[in-house]
C-alpha cells in the first residue's frame, strides 16, 4: 500500500506540474510502472499503466474536487467523466482497453479487449475503486458535456428513451429495412467502423443482418440513433424513422462539439429533426462550390428567395445541398427555424401531394413537441390545401427557416412550393425556377471532380493512399471526366472487389453502363436508367434532335451552324432548342466564346452512342448528306468555328458513315488538301491518313503523306504557298504530281505560270517529316520514352510539344524570359523539364502545361543542359551551367534545393549524361575533361582528359569537349570535341576509336542509338551523319537543313533520327531508309549551255571532280587537275585592284569596237582594261563600300553598279561618269539587271527586297516584296543573288532563299520554287525564258521548265 500511495503522490505531482518534484516524480513513475506494479497484478507493465493512470484520474477528482463535467487528457492517451454517479474512463490508442466505465463502484467492459486478460484487468480496477472510492456528487441538470478535444465511439449510453422505442420498433425494423445501405451512411458518420459492418454484412440473410445492426446499435449511444435516424430518412425508409422521431435525443445548442461531417451538435440536430441527408459513406469536400451556394443561401437571411443548384446527373448536386447547409453560423444567423429536406425526384400530382402531406406531418409534430398547446391537423386533402397548410407552417410556425427541395424535375412540382418561403432546390434543369416568384440566384455544379479529387475518393473506397493506386485509377477518372456517380458507383464496387481496376475501367470504355450498377443509395439502379431519365423528360421533337448530337466526338465543342446544317433549321431556331438542353443538364455551354460553343459530358456521349448503336451509320450519312447539301458549291473558307469544324470532322463523319468511296474522293483530292492546309495547317491532314491508313488506298495515301510530311514547313508559311507548284517537286509516278500537273496545264492557258523540276527524278528524299515548330533557332529537341512525342525549345523562348508522326501542336509554353537551351522527358514522359539562359531551371507538366517545379537560386550563369534519369527507380533531375565551380547538380523534383553538387570542373560544364542504368553521370566541360561520376555519393569516378587528343592544337586554342552519350549497354561512352568524335572504355578510360571529321566543320552534338551499336553526329556545315560507334563506317549522310545543326537524338528504338537546326526547323529521319548517296554534291558554280532543248551543265563537286550532266540524267565526272602554259603562250596579268576581285565582264559599247574587260572589287572601284594590252583604261572609284555587282545596259551605253554601301549607281560608258543615284535600299545591294529594252534597272538587296528604277530618269517603279517576313527573317528568304528579265520585259526572274518570278507592272510575285535547300547563287535561263537551272548550298542540281 506504500508504494501504491506514492506512486500515486508522484502523479499527482505530474499533474500539478510542481516543477520541483517534476523530475523525481517522473522517475518514480517510470520505476514503478516498469518494475513494482507489474509483480502486484502479474500482468504485464501495460496494463498497470491503465491501472495507475487511472488511479490518477480518480484521485485527482477527488482532491481537486472537480465539478461535475469534468474532463481531462494527458498526452492525447486517456481521459475520464465524473457525473458524480459514473466514472467513465478512455484509454485512447494501444494494443488493449479502449473504453471502460465504472458505475457505482463497479466496472463494466464496453468495447472488445484485445491482447489482454480481461478478468485480470477488471481486479485491477476494482482494487482500485476499492481503495479509492468514487467522491459522489447531485446529477447535473444538463446531459454531460463532452471534451472538444475528444469524442471516441462509445463514449456514453442511449437514453432510455431512445433504446426502449428501438426495442418497441424492433420487429417492424427486422422486416422492412437493408441493412447494407444504412450502413453506408453511418460509418460516414464515424458511428460504425468497418469491422462491425463486416461481422454485419458477413449474415447470410437481409433480415438477419438488420437484427445484427438493431442489436450493436442497441450497445451505442445517442449519436448512433440520430445517424441510424438520418439514414432511414435517406433511403426513403420515412414510415420507420417516423417511429423513432419522437425519441430522438435532445442535443442543447451550447454543444459546439464539432462532428466528422463539419457541423456542431447543434447542427447535427437542427439537420436531423429537418431530414438532411448526412454525408455519403466517402466525401470529398468541393470548397469553391460549396462556398458560391453559402454565399447565395446567406442572400436569403433578409427575404424569402430561391436559390437553385443545377447540373447533370450524378455531379453531386444533393451531397453539395447538404454540405452547404452543414455549417453553424448559416444556420443561427440565417435559419434559426430549421432546414427541412424533402426529396421529390419525378413525381405524378398524387404522389406529390403524398410528399407535401409527409412534410406537414413532419413540421406539425415537430412544433407540437416544442408547444403542447399545438394540435395535429388532418392530412390535406388536396394540391390547393397542401400548399395553403405549408405556406401556414412555413410562416407562422417555423418563419426564417429554409425548405430544400431535391431533384425538381417539373415547373408544376415547383409551383406547388411557391408560397413566399426560403427555398433551396437541387434540379438538372436551371430554367425551372422561371416558373415561381421571388428573387432568384443560381449555382452551377460542374460535372467533374478535379482528377485530385476523384483519385481521393477511389482511395477512400479502397483504403489506400491517392498515390498508390494503379495507373487504371487515372484512366477511369479520365474516361468518366471525374463524375461523382461514376467514381462513388465504381468506389463502391471495387471495395467489394479491389482486384477489378482493369475489369471496370473496360466496362466503362466498352460504354457497359449496366454493369455499372447500384452500390449505394442512388436513386436509380444504373448508370444508364440515370442518363436515359434527363432525356425522357424532352418533347418528341426535341428527342429526336437530341439524338443527331450522338454523331459528335468527345471533347469537342461545335458552335450552333453546325447543328443549323445538321437539322436545316435556322441558326436562330437552333439557339433555342440548345438553350432548352443546356438548361436541361443535356447540353453544355462554352460562354468564353462567341459566337458560344456547345458540348456533351463523355458520359452522355458514351449512353448516346450506345443507345443508338444500331443506327450510328445512318447519323453520320445524314451529317455528312446535310454538309454536301449546304456546301455543294464548295467548302466553306471563313475560318470560322463551323468552318474549322467541317475541315476537322467530315473525314471522320464520311468514315463512321461508311462512305468509303467518297472519302477516297476527298483525300486525294489536291483541292482539300490545299485548302484545309490553309485554314488549318499540314498536321491535321497527315492525322487524317494515319487515322484512316486501313480504309485508304496505302500507294496513294503514301503519295500524299509524304508530300505533306516533307513540305509541312513550307504549308506553314504565310503568304500560303501555291501548292500545285510545291506539288510539282513530286516524283512523277505521284498521284500528287498527277493532280498537279494536270491542274498546272489547265491554269496555264489562262496565264497562269508553273515550273516542273524535270531532272528530280535522280533525287531521293531521306526525310520522313519536316517541322517547323518555333520562329528562330531550335538548340534542343528531344523523343519521349514512347516516341509518340517530340519536344523542342530555342531562342524564341518557348517550349512546344508535337506528334512524331505528324508535327500536330500539342503543347506551347512561353517557358522562361531568356533563350531555352534544353529540354527533356521524365522516364514516364508526365514531365518535361527546361533550363535556360536566365539561369532557371524548370518542370512542368505535360499533360496539363502547368509549371511543377522551378528551381532559379542555386546557378548563377546560364543552365546548358539537363536530363532525368533513364529510370523510375529513383527519379532524379541533372543540370550543368556556366558556374565557375558548382556547375553541375543533382535534384530530387519533391525538394526546393539541389541533393548534391558535383565538384571538379573549373570551366562552363556544357553538357550532362545519365548512364544506361543511372548509377554514373558523365559531364563534358570547356576545361577539355570529360568525367564521370557516381550518382550515389556524388563523388568523381574517372576523368578522361579530352583534349590531349590534339596535342598540336592545345596550346594555341582551348579544347572543348561540346557533349557525351552511352553505348547501349553502357560499357563505352562516346564524346564530341571540336572537329572529331572519341570512343572511349568506361572501365579503363582508353580511346577505342576516333572519328575524325572535316576540318571546315565542328562536331555540334552526337547521340549513341539506345538499341544498336550507332552514333549519329550533327555538324555546323548543316549535315547529320550516321557511323557505326565501333568501326566508324559511315551509313549515311542526312543533308536537308539550311543552317548549322544543334542536335540529334535517336528515337527509343532506334527506327527514328530527328535533328534540329538554326533553320528553325526539325527534320525527322528514318534511319533503315538514309544512305550515303547524298555524299557527293556539287558546288553552286557552274555554267550551262542551251543548245535547240537539249541543256549541258557543267559544274564541281566536292570531291574536286567537274562534273558534266545533261537531261539524259547521265553524268560524266572529270577529274580536274592543273595544266602548266607553255612558256610561248602570251599570258597577260591585270593587276591593279587592292582587294578580292568580285567579278568581271566583257564591255563592248558597239558591235564593232574592240572588246574592254569591265572588273569590280571590294575595294570599291571598277576598272576597264585592254585585254591586248593589259592597259588599264579606267579607273573608277564607284563605292565607299564593296562593289558586289554589276551590269551592262543591252546597248552597251550605260553600266550599273551596286554596292555593300546600299546604293546602286548607272554610269555612261562613254564620259565613265555617274548619271544615276538610286538611294532606298535598307541594306547591301547584291544585285542587279537591266531589263532587255534598257528602260528599266532591277536591284536587289541582303534584305530580300527587289527595286525597279526607271533607268532614264532615275525614279522608283516598284519595290517586289511580300508584307511580311518569312520564317527565315527575309522578304526573299535569303539575300537577291540574281536577277533575270523575261525577253518581253514583263516578267523579272530573282533568286536567293528560293527562286521567284514577278509581274514587272505591278511589281507582285507571280510564281514561288522552294528549292529543298537555299542560298541559291547563281541561275542560268534559256533564252526563251522557259528554262531555268540552278544548284542550291546542298549540291542539288534543278532544271526547271515552264509548264505548258
Amino acid at each position: 500500500m506504500s508504494l501504491f500511495r506514492a506512486t500515486v503522490k508522484c502523479l499527482i505531482s505530474i499533474a500539478k506540474c510542481n516543477t520541483k518534484d517534476t523530475e523525481l516524480a517522473l522517475q518514480a513513475y517510470k520505476f514503478t510502472m516498469n518494475n513494482k506494479l507489474s509483480r502486484i497484478t502479474r500482468q504485464p507493465a501495460p496494463i498497470c499503466l491503465v491501472t495507475v493512470k487511472c488511479m490518477l484520474y480518480l484521485t485527482l477528482s477527488r482532491v481537486r474536487e472537480t465539478p461535475p463535467h469534468w474532463s481531462f487528457q494527458t498526452g492525447g492517451s486517456c481521459f475520464c467523466y465524473n457525473s458524480g454517479r459514473t466514472l467513465l474512463i478512455s484509454k485512447i490508442g494501444g494494443d488493449f482497453c479502449q473504453n471502460y466505465i465504472i458505475l457505482k463502484g463497479n466496472y463494466y467492459k464496453l468495447e472488445h479487449l484485445s491482447s489482454v486478460d480481461s478478468e485480470l484487468l477488471c481486479r485491477a480496477n476494482r482494487y482500485i475503486s476499492h481503495h479509492l472510492p468514487i467522491h459522489h456528487h447531485s446529477s447535473p441538470a444538463t446531459p454531460p458535456v463532452w471534451s472538444d478535444q475528444v469524442w471516441p465511439v462509445g463514449m456514453a449510453m442511449m437514453e432510455e428513451g431512445a433504446r426502449s422505442c428501438l426495442l418497441q420498433s424492433r420487429s417492424s425494423l427486422e422486416q422492412d429495412i437493408r441493412a447494407s445501405y444504412l450502413m453506408d451512411h453511418m460509418i460516414s458518420d464515424g458511428v460504425l467502423t468497418g469491422d462491425e459492418e463486416d461481422r454485419i454484412r458477413s449474415k447470410p440473410t437481409r433480415r438477419e443482418q438488420a437484427a445484427a445492426l438493431l442489436e450493436l446499435l442497441l450497445r451505442k449511444d445517442n449519436q448512433a440513433y440520430i445517424s441510424f435516424y438520418n439514414a432511414l430518412v435517406r433511403e426513403s425508409y420515412g414510415d420507420l424513422a417516423s417511429l423513432l422521431h419522437n425519441s430522438l435525443p435532445l442535443v442543447s445548442p451550447e454543444a459546439e462539439k464539432s462532428f466528422s461531417d463539419g457541423g456542431t451538435r447543434y447542427v447535427q440536430a437542427v439537420l436531423s429533426e429537418g431530414g438532411v441527408p448526412q454525408r455519403p459513406v466517402v466525401f470529398v469536400s468541393r470548397p469553391a462550390l460549396m462556398n458560391r451556394v453559402r454565399e447565395k443561401l446567406y442572400r436569403l437571411q433578409k427575404e424569402p428567395g430561391w436559390v437553385t443548384v443545377f447540373g447533370m446527373a450524378g455531379s453531386g448536386k444533393s451531397v453539395l445541398a447538404a454540405e452547404a447547409v452543414r455549417d453553424h453560423a448559416l444556420i443561427t444567423e440565417c435559419f434559426p427555424g430549421g432546414v427541412h429536406w424533402l426529396s421529390i425526384g419525378q413525381l405524378d400530382r398524387s404522389d406529390l401531394l403524398v410528399r407535401i402531406q409527409s412534410l406537414c406531418f413532419r413540421l406539425e409534430q415537430q412544433s407540437q413537441e416544442k408547444d403542447p398547446s399545438s394540435s395535429l391537423h388532418r392530412p390535406p386533402g388536396s394540391l390547393e390545401e397542401a400548399k395553403e397548410r405549408l405556406r401556414f407552417l412555413m410562416h407562422r410556425r417555423y418563419p426564417r427557416s429554409l425548405l430544400i427541395l431535391d431533384d425538381i424535375w417539373d415547373s408544376s412540382v415547383l409551383k406547388a412550393f411557391d408560397i413566399q418561403c426560403r427555398v433551396l432546390l437541387t434540379t438538372r434543369d436551371r430554367s425551372l425556377a422561371d416558373c415561381v416568384s421571388g428573387p432568384k440566384s443560381e449555382v452551377a455544379v460542374e460535372s467533374g471532380l478535379e482528377e485530385g479529387q476523384a483519385l481521393e475518393i477511389l482511395a477512400l473506397y479502397v483504403n489506400r493512399k491517392p498515390q498508390r493506386l494503379p495507373e487504371q485509377a487515372r484512366s477511369i477518372v479520365r474516361e468518366c471526366k471525374g463524375s461523382p456517380l461514376v467514381v462513388s458507383l465504381i468506389g463502391a464496387l471495387l471495395r467489394e472487389f479491389p482486384d477489378r481496376w482493369a475489369y471496370y475501367l473496360h466496362t466503362l470504355q466498352q460504354k457497359k453502363f449496366k454493369r455499372i450498377r447500384k452500390s449505394s443509395s442512388y436513386d436509380y439502379d444504373a448508370l444508364d436508367q440515370a442518363m436515359a431519365a434527363s432525356i425522357q423528360v424532352l418533347s418528341e421533337e426535341h428527342r429526336e434532335l437530341y439524338i443527331d448530337l450522338t454523331v459528335l466526338e468527345k471533347d469537342v465543342k461545335v458552335p450552333a451552324k453546325v447543328l443549323s446544317v445538321l437539322w436545316d433549321l435556322e441558326p436562330e431556331e437552333v439557339e433555342d432548342v440548345l438553350q432548352d438542353f443546356v438548361n436541361k443538364s443535356l447540353l453544355f455551354r462554352d460562354c468564353h466564346h462567341r459566337p458560344y460553343l456547345y458540348y456533351l459530358h463523355d458520359l452522355q456521349l458514351d449512353f448516346l452512342a450506345e443507345m443508338n448503336r444500331s443506327g450510328l451509320e445512318s447519323l453520320h450519312t445524314k451529317v455528312v448528306r446535310q454538309y454536301q447539301q449546304r456546301y455543294s458549291k464548295g467548302p466553306p473558307t471563313s475560318g470560322d468555328e463551323e468552318c474549322l469544324y467541317w475541315f476537322r470532322f467530315l473525314t471522320y463523319h464520311m468514315a463512321k458513315a461508311n462512305l468509303t468511296q467518297e472519302l477516297y474522293s476527298l483525300m486525294f483530292s489536291l483541292d482539300w488538301v490545299r485548302t484545309k492546309a490553309q485554314i488549318m495547317g499540314p498536321a491535321h491532314l497527315i492525322n487524317d491518313y494515319l487515322e484512316y491508313s486501313t480504309i485508304l488506298d496505302k500507294e496513294v495515301r503514301g503519295h500524299f503523306q509524304e508530300f505533306l510530311s516533307l513540305n509541312g514547313h513550307q504549308l506553314e508559311q504565310r503568304p500560303f504557298p501555291d501548292v500545285v507548284q510545291l506539288a510539282l517537286s513530286q516524283p512523277d509516278s505521284s498521284e500528287v504530281y498527277r493532280q498537279a500537273l494536270l491542274q498546272a496545264q489547265e491554269r496555264a492557258t489562262r496565264g497562269g505560270l508553273y515550273l516542273d523540276w524535270v531532272n528530280k527524278s535522280s533525287l531521293k528524299s531521306l526525310s520522313r517529316l519536316v517541322v517547323q515548330p518555333h520562329q528562330g533557332s531550335i538548340y534542343s529537341a528531344c523523343f519521349s520514352h514512347d516516341g509518340t512525342k517530340i519536344a523542342s525549345c530555342g531562342s524564341s523562348k518557348t517550349l512546344r510539344v508535337f506528334k512524331s508522326t505528324s508535327g500536330e501542336k500539342l503543347l506551347e509554353i512561353q517557358a522562361h524570359d531568356d533563350e531555352v537551351l534544353c529540354c527533356a522527358f521524365s522516364p514516364d514522359d508526365h514531365l518535361l523539364a527546361t533550363c535556360s539562359s536566365d539561369r532557371k531551371v524548370k518542370v512542368w507538366n505535360v499533360e496539363r502545361g502547368t509549371l511543377m517545379r522551378m528551381f532559379e537560386d542555386e546557378h548563377e550563369e546560364q543552365v546548358n543542359h539537363c536530363q532525368f534519369t533513364n529510370t523510375r527507380r529513383r527519379l532524379l533531375l541533372a543540370t550543368c551551367s556556366n558556374d565557375k565551380f558548382m556547375n553541375t547538380k543533382l535534384w530530387n523534383i519533391n525538394k526546393p534545393s539541389s541533393q548534391n553538387t558535383m565538384f571538379g570542373h573549373l570551366e562552363p560544364v556544357n553538357h550532362c549524361c545519365f548512364s544506361p542504368d543511372d548509377a554514373y553521370l558523365s559531364t563534358s566541360s570547356s576545361d577539355g575533361t570529360l568525367k564521370l561520376w557516381e550518382v550515389s555519393s556524388a563523388n568523381e569516378w574517372k576523368s578522361i582528359d579530352v583534349a590531349d587528343m590534339f596535342p598540336e592544337q592545345r596550346e594555341q586554342t582551348e579544347v572543348m569537349v561540346k557533349c557525351s552519350t552511352w553505348s547501349a549497354g553502357g560499357r563505352t561512352i562516346i564524346c564530341a570535341a571540336r572537329n572529331a568524335v572519341f570512343v572511349f572504355d568506361v572501365e579503363t578510360a582508353a580511346m577505342l576509336l576516333e572519328i575524325r571529321t572535316s576540318r571546315l566543320s565542328t562536331v555540334q552534338y552526337c547521340h549513341a542509338c539506345p538499341s544498336t551499336h550507332v552514333v549519329a553526329i550533327a555538324l555546323s556545315n548543316y549535315y547529320t551523319i550516321i557511323r557505326q560507334d565501333m568501326t566508324s563506317y559511315k551509313m549515311a549522310d542526312c543533308s536537308g537543313h539550311l543552317s548549322w545543326v544543334h542536335g540529334v537524338q535517336f528515337s527509343p528504338d532506334g527506327s527514328l533520327l530527328l535533328s534540329c537546326s538554326d533553320d528553325q526547323t526539325i527534320r525527322v529521319w528514318e534511319t533503315n531508309k538514309v544512305h550515303t548517296s547524298s555524299a557527293v554534291c556539287l558546288k553552286r558554280d557552274s555554267d550551262v549551255l542551251f543548245n535547240n532543248g537539249d541543256i549541258t551543265v557543267v559544274a564541281a563537286d566536292n570531291r574536286n571532280r567537274l562534273q558534266v550532266r545533261g537531261l539524259d540524267s547521265q553524268t560524266y565526272t572529270h577529274t580536274m587537275t592543273p595544266y602548266r602554259c607553255d612558256r610561248t603562250c602570251e599570258c597577260v596579268v591585270l593587276e591593279g585592284h587592292k582587294e578580292q576581285v568580285r567579278c568581271f565582264s566583257l564591255l563592248t559599247t558597239t558591235p564593232s569596237s574592240e572588246t574592254h574587260l569591265l572588273s569590280w572589287s571590294f575595294d570599291g572601284t571598277i576598272k576597264v582594261w585592254d585585254m591586248s594590252s593589259g592597259e588599264r583604261l579606267q579607273d573608277l572609284v564607284c563605292h565607299q563600300g564593296a562593289v558586289l555587282a554589276c551590269d551592262m545596259s543591252p546597248d552597251g551605253q550605260l553600266f550599273a553598279t551596286t554596292s555593300a554601301d546600299k546604293t546602286a549607281k548607272v554610269w555612261s560608258s562613254a564620259s565613265w561618269e555617274c548619271v544615276r543615284l538610286l538611294n532606298g535600299h535598307q541594306d547591301c545591294v547584291r544585285s542587279c539587271r537591266f531589263s532587255w529594252d534598257g528602260r528599266r534597272l532591277a536591284t536587289g538587296d541582303d534584305n530580300g527586297e527587289i527595286r525597279l528604277w526607271n533607268v532614264k530618269d532615275g525614279t522608283l517603279l516598284k519595290i517586289c516584296s511580300r508584307d511580311n517576313k518569312d520564317a527565315m527573317d527575309s522578304l526573299h528568304g535569303g539575300w537577291v543573288t540574281d536577277l533575270h528579265f523575261s525577253p518581253d520585259n514583263t516578267v523579272l526572274l530573282s533568286t536567293g532563299g528560293y527562286i521567284k518570278w514577278w509581274n514587272v507592272e505591278k511589281g507582285e510575285a507571280l510564281q514561288t520554287f522552294y528549292p529543298t535547300g537555299a542560298n541559291l547563287k547563281r541561275i542560268h535561263v534559256s533564252p526563251d525564258f522557259s528554262t531555268f537551272v540552278t544548284i542550291d548550298n546542298i549540291g542539288i542540281l534543278y532544271i526547271l521548265k515552264k509548264v505548258e
